[in-house]
Formats: C-alpha cells, structure tokens, sequence
C-alpha cells in the first residue's frame, strides 16, 4: 500500500467498520444494565462511550463536509437504546466510508476551520492531522471499551489492523 493520506484514511474506514462491527456484535448480549453500568471509562459505561464516539463521528463528519455541528456536549447521549445506537453507528460507518472515497478525486484542503465543542473556541487546524485524529480517536475509545469488555469476560476477538480481512495480503 501506497502511504497516503486517501488510502490511510480508507484503510482506517474500513478498519473502523469492522471493529464497530465485532465490537457492537460482543457488546449485544450484554443486558441493559450491563452495558449501561458504570466501569471506569473516560464516559462511565460501554453504552455511554458508544454514545460519544458515534457523537463526535458525526461530529467530525460534519466539519468534514461543512455540514452544520448539532452536538453541544461531547458526552450527549444520542440514544438510550442499544439497536436505536447499532442501527446509527452502522449508518454513520458507511457515511464515512462514503466520505473517504471522495478524498482520492477531491484531496481536502490544507486547513480546517471549525468551533470546537469542548472548548467553545475557533480552532485553525491542520486538516490532515484533523483526519488522523479522527481515526486514533475512534482506536483510544475502542480501546476502553474493550479492556472493560475484557474485566468482564466478553470475547471480542482480535483487534489488530493487521489481522483485518483483506490487510497485507498478496494480490
């Protein structure tokens, strides 16, 4: 592979994908409680950490395309029902896919200009850091919520990159 700015970000959209997909799959037979049960995390529990990184998603999908920002905290909760959450991670999953596929015809600017929700500011930012983040973002909350899915004896399967179906394999 190429290293580029468009075939990391679409390498890390499908990684994305596919890691939302094993980790919704681990989290389902979990009962309410469990998922909603505090357990440490930076956002308490694995429903409430699921929340926010499907907020901040679309929150940097927004920015992403100029789309108008509706978050006001980074820890709203966007639904309380676990399918209602499934069903918009699946949706917002191909929605960054989508958006990826376009940064190798439309290549992003050099700088993003956006408001940032925690710190109620203007920020000028590099726009491909602003990409990087984006995905070690999603990689850090996933992170937790595996460790928390691990205290409790879920198997969630194998989380490296490189082990991800079609990575590294000859042509």
């Amino acid at each position: 592979m190429k290293l580029d700015l468009a075939n990391y970000a679409a390498t890390m959209a499908r990684y994305n994908r596919w890691m939302n997909t094993k980790l919704y799959a681990a989290v389902a037979p979990l009962d309410d409680a469990q998922r909603k049960a505090d357990c440490g995390l930076f956002f308490g529990s694995v429903h409430r950490t699921l929340n926010h990184l499907l907020l901040c998603d679309q929150m940097w999908l927004a920015r992403f395309t100029g789309a108008p920002v509706a978050a006001v905290n980074l820890d709203d909760e966007l639904f309380a029902d676990f399918e209602g959450l499934k069903k918009a991670r699946e949706i917002t999953d191909g929605d960054i896919e989508h958006w990826v596929e376009g940064l190798v015809s439309s290549p992003p600017p050099d700088r993003l200009h956006y408001i940032s929700v925690s710190q109620n500011a203007a920020r000028d930012v590099d726009f491909a850091q602003t990409i990087i983040h984006f995905f070690n973002h999603q990689t850090h909350h996933r992170g937790q919520i595996t460790a928390a899915l691990s205290r409790q004896g879920v198997d969630f399967g194998v989380t490296d990159l490189i082990f991800m179906p079609g990575v590294g394999l000859a042509s």
